[in-house]
């Protein structure tokens, strides 16, 4: 796997969109003919005007509209400006207007909201299975530890980890978060002012004789737990350089917590340094946000190739349980042709549940609540809950 892998396309030609063009010549009867040309769906093209001599508009014949953000309706003839100086008087240009791909280029990507509607498949275009509430457990531990790890900043990993951890409290599992990272964002996204901090993780890790209780906090979700962090774990990471079996250290730490916790979720940092490869030598899975977003598929072949490094040298029962597709819109092409190439290469490691952009998310975070508590019947809170079931069945099925 390389990155070719997840060029826009996969790495093949982009499918054209045939449109009619106005020829400049006329036919044998005196009338304007027109020929067949090419559209290629690039802002690049859109904006080409070395073979465009006069101002035109470009048609569409198969009833498609041309560009659906800038308002035209399918079914009726769409106009289309080229290039700056030929759109006419009163007219507005889009260069950011999202194109509708041909029928044989949509049939690649993963479908739109419309189509699993009316048939019952999941946004990544395979079946979508059903996944059960889980009963209640008698006892708990020990736990099973995730690591949330995507080298990338700003694809969702926090807010997976608060919402994630929250929605399997919710179906009766003690739930323990860390953060892990030293920006604090998993702290301050549930209430707690990192700086205000006495104890963080970061003592955890540095302080011999120092217990895990005396770092815990309570959040206001029944069952979940939270290892909190600041800035001071920014120092770990230069001060473990040169202590023995440092990869290791984290791993330490937790596993007195291993016997009253069912789930550990580890909120890592956007890097793949020290602090992160001690989550990986920690844990027993790995869960990456992935943004339906083209930069973001760029580091996916790095962070897959340090997990199988960990998994041969530091720890053999490390595994990629899935990669979670966030902040998806179903309405864009760019983000369904993205999901559809992170299915093409990674196929049943994708999960089926696809979290979408919502403006809940933000409001959370600053409410210091997870989504199933602060916007409880919402679209974001039940993609979560469906996540939880998604999790917990993948885990009873091994």
């Amino acid at each position: 796997m390389n990155e070719s892998t997840f060029t826009p396309g996969g790495g093949q030609a982009v499918t054209p969109v045939r449109v009619q063009r106005p020829s400049s010549g006329l036919d044998a009867a005196g009338s304007v003919s027109s020929v067949g040309s090419i559209g290629q769906r690039t802002f690049a093209t859109r904006q080409d005007t070395t073979h465009m001599t006069t101002a035109h508009t470009m048609k569409m014949t198969d009833g498609l509209h041309v560009n659906a953000m800038a308002g035209n309706e399918s079914g009726r003839e769409s106009t289309h400006f080229a290039a700056y100086e030929e759109v006419p008087e009163g007219h507005f240009y889009d260069p950011d207007a999202e194109y509708e791909p041909d029928p044989e280029y949509a049939a690649t990507l993963a479908p739109d909201a419309a189509r699993q509607r009316r048939e019952r498949i999941g946004p990544t275009g395979r079946p979508l299975p059903y996944f059960p509430i889980p009963g209640p457990l008698t006892d708990h531990g020990p736990a099973t530890i995730i690591a949330m790890c995507n080298q990338k900043g700003g694809v969702g990993k926090t807010t997976s980890t608060i919402n994630l951890g929250a929605a399997l409290a919710e179906y009766g599992r003690r739930v323990l978060l860390v953060d892990f990272d030293p920006q604090g964002a998993l702290s301050v996204g549930l209430g707690v002012n990192p700086m205000e901090l006495d104890l963080t993780v970061y003592n955890l890790l540095m302080e011999r004789g120092m217990s895990a209780d005396e770092v815990l906090l309570k959040t206001a979700v029944p069952n979940m737990d939270l290892l909190p962090s600041n800035i001071d774990l920014s120092a770990a990471e230069v001060q473990l350089v040169s202590e023995v079996a440092r990869e290791s250290t984290l791993q330490r730490a937790l596993k007195p917590l291993m016997s009253d916790y069912d789930y550990i979720v580890i909120d890592c940092q956007p890097s793949l340094g020290l602090l992160t490869v001690n989550a990986l030598t920690a844990a027993h899975k790995v869960i990456v946000p992935l943004e339906c977003e083209f930069f973001a598929l760029r580091g996916v072949a790095l962070l897959t190739e340090t997990i199988e490094k960990v998994q041969e040298r530091l720890n053999p029962e490390l595994e990629l349980d899935g990669i979670l597709a966030t902040m998806y819109d179903s309405r864009t092409v760019h983000s369904r042709e993205v999901l559809a190439r992170v299915v093409e290469a990674f196929d049943d490691h994708v999960y089926h549940t696809v979290i979408g952009r919502t403006v809940r998310f933000p409001e959370t975070t600053v409410a210091g609540e997870p989504i199933t508590t602060y916007a409880s019947n919402s679209v974001g809170a039940a993609a979560y809950r469906q996540l939880a079931r998604e999790v917990l069945a993948r885990c009873h099925a091994e």
